[in-house]
């Protein structure tokens, strides 16, 4: 077996044990495929620099950032389980990972010395936003439109057929939205979603 095949499957059995410990918690049974990586940086803009990732699991999307040419000190992948945040800083050492919750993304960002008056040009999100309820969902968004510079953008995959964010939580937050591409070889297959401010 090579390094990279045993570095996937090492990354796919740690992701694994934590869907075991908490399925609800757990977006997938299985990290996100380079597919579904390529469609969510494709929505990134152009001039995108500073971005947060929420949800960084095995770091699939962390390694695709950093691939393209985020700048580690530009980069900050926030993960709510502890095991993968470990994992995430072991494997990314340059990058700036922080345990923590979304809906604290403007503490989290001030705390760890992300917040030095540039705002974030994307929130890349791997989070199970499906399974959340509205009132969850509409707190992990506002914190994240908080970061955002104007004109930012809220990129988030979902394994279900419509938009994962509830319509009440877009009108609340004056969101527009729109369907990106679908990763049909990802496993299960994800669509991206875009969602920016009026």
């Amino acid at each position: 077996m090579s390094q990279s095949a045993d570095t996937a499957a090492a990354q796919a059995w740690t992701f694994f044990r934590q869907w075991l410990k908490n399925p609800i918690k757990m977006a997938s049974i299985t990290p996100s495929g380079q597919q579904l990586a390529g469609m969510m940086l494709a929505e990134l803009p152009a001039d995108a620099r500073r971005v947060v990732e929420l949800g960084g699991g095995t770091g699939v999307f962390t390694a695709a950032m950093l691939a393209r040419g985020i700048a580690p000190s530009d980069l900050m992948v926030v993960e709510l389980n502890a095991e993968l945040s470990e994992h995430l800083r072991r494997r990314f050492p340059q990058a700036r990972v922080v345990q923590g919750d979304a809906r604290e993304l403007p503490a989290l960002a001030k705390a760890n010395g992300f917040d030095d008056g540039v705002a974030v040009d994307a929130v890349i999100s791997g989070l199970g936003m499906l399974s959340m309820p509205k009132a969850l969902q509409q707190q992990i968004m506002a914190a994240a439109f908080a970061c955002l510079r104007p004109g930012g953008r809220f990129v988030q995959f979902t394994y279900g057929p419509k938009v994962p964010v509830a319509r009440e939580v877009v009108e609340a937050l004056a969101l527009d939205v729109r369907k990106g591409g679908m990763a049909w070889r990802n496993l299960p297959p994800a669509s991206v979603y875009v969602f920016t401010r009026r």
